[in-house]
């Protein structure tokens, strides 16, 4: 309903639209009972404040208006007040229309009979043989098959739980609000996305597309697609892993086999530094070429560059080695005085990490484990590697300096006796 006599605010609403300071009363006598009709006004009980006063169900519904560079009442934020109307009255109608469906739609979702729906084709030709990729699809009854038919074109991916070839580490999906072009059903439930704008969520992972609330009901197996995976340095360490079908990150792997070929009794292994640009180059090599980048002496016959590379690695994971939830333990572990019940401590902590982290981390520690029984050539024994890599697998979820610098003793302490005690504790 437009107002003549309106023009811009400073806050950017739209002009021809806002009425002023106007009661309740008058807005509702202004929507004339015109369904979906609306709008805008100065709140009388609250000046400053602006409503949008919407026509919906016979009832004039009133929502507190917001600006930030967008326009919202909620979550949804809009490029313009008709586009937020729009959405509101999508969802507003099929809220009314169909909430006793909604509430049930989670309770026999296509999820369980045919497996997530990300990428068919192009992952599953890549690790399975046709004939497998046959006979590894879950099989649907006729009654199942009417309410799959209608997402056909979406269900691009059949179960991967049961790939010989495949790491079976568990990892949660990486859902973000995604916003739709076109018809969209959800993945999960194989329901229709309703909305203008951000319908669902999607997994920027594996490209998983759900309701929000269907979100909540999926099951932790993401399977991350590589067309995906950007970068291998800044990934999350069992995102990166399972996307390239591997036990350990292959950049651990890659580097630490040169490291052990060519390295170990150089003296001050991880201790001296390499150049920094030529680490950052070996950084972007693995980026851009992943498991074929070249790091071979030809390339770079400082070995120094490639422990910088590997070091560099640890330090940009978003979830440290030893993760963020367990690092407040590992310190109080640090702290206990017995060696014995120290050590068990220790131990206990290592079978809460991600499986991923697990194995990298016990990998890592057999290696420094080699660099020590070199320390007559290399001069590093547990301790120094301690002092390395403390900071460098775990980090406190506090962004403090001086937490940091309370810690670093017990950060050194811990890799020192993960690395002493490697073939107890692994």
């Amino acid at each position: 309903i437009l107002c003549t006599w309106s023009m811009e605010n400073e806050d950017g609403l739209s002009l021809l639209r806002f009425h002023g300071i106007i009661s309740r009363e008058q807005a509702d006598e202004l929507l004339g009972g015109v369904e979906g009709a609306y709008i805008l006004r100065e709140s009388q009980r609250q000046p400053g404040c602006y409503t949008l006063a919407l026509r919906f169900g016979n009832q004039t519904l009133n929502y507190r208006l917001f600006y930030d560079g967008k326009h919202f009442v909620g979550e949804k934020r809009f490029e313009s007040i008709h586009d937020l109307v729009t959405d509101g009255l999508i969802t507003l109608y099929i809220e009314t229309k169909a909430s006793e469906y909604i509430s049930k739609m989670t309770t026999n979702p296509i999820y369980e009979h045919i497996g997530y729906a990300t990428l068919l084709r192009e992952k599953v030709s890549r690790r399975l043989s046709r004939s497998k990729n046959e006979s590894r699809k879950t099989s649907v009854t006729n009654e199942e098959h009417a309410a799959v038919e209608k997402i056909s074109s979406l269900v691009r991916r059949a179960a991967l739980t049961h790939n010989d070839n495949h790491f079976n580490y568990e990892k949660t999906h990486n859902f973000k609000v995604h916003t739709f072009r076109g018809p969209h059903w959800c993945e999960y439930c194989a329901n229709f996305m309703w909305g203008l704008i951000a319908q669902g969520v999607r997994c920027s992972d594996c490209g998983l597309n759900v309701h929000k609330q269907c979100s909540k009901h999926v099951p932790n197996d993401c399977q991350p697609d590589l067309k995906r995976i950007k970068k291998v340095y800044c990934c999350d360490l069992t995102t990166l892993v399972k996307a390239h079908n591997t036990q350990r990150p292959m950049v651990v792997d890659l580097c630490i086999r040169e490291i052990e070929a060519r390295g170990l009794k150089s003296e001050g292994l991880y201790r001296v530094s390499g150049f920094a640009e030529h680490i950052e180059d070996v950084k972007m090599a693995f980026d851009r070429d992943g498991e074929k980048a070249d790091i071979s002496a030809n390339i770079y016959p400082d070995i120094n560059i490639i422990t910088g590379a590997l070091k560099l690695y640890f330090r940009d994971l978003p979830i440290p080695v030893i993760t963020y939830d367990t690092y407040p333990k590992f310190i109080e572990a640090a702290k206990i005085s017995n060696a014995d019940e120290r050590l068990e401590a220790v131990h206990e902590l290592l079978m809460l990490l991600p499986p991923a982290h697990y194995e990298t981390l016990r990998y890592l520690m057999i290696h420094l484990k080699k660099v020590t029984l070199n320390e007559k050539d290399n001069f590093m024994n547990a301790e120094n590697l301690g002092i390395v890599f403390g900071p460098t697998l775990m980090r406190s979820p506090e962004d403090s300096t001086l937490t940091t610098l309370q810690d670093m003793r017990y950060q050194k302490l811990i890799v020192q006796i993960l690395i002493e005690n490697e073939d107890v504790l692994f």
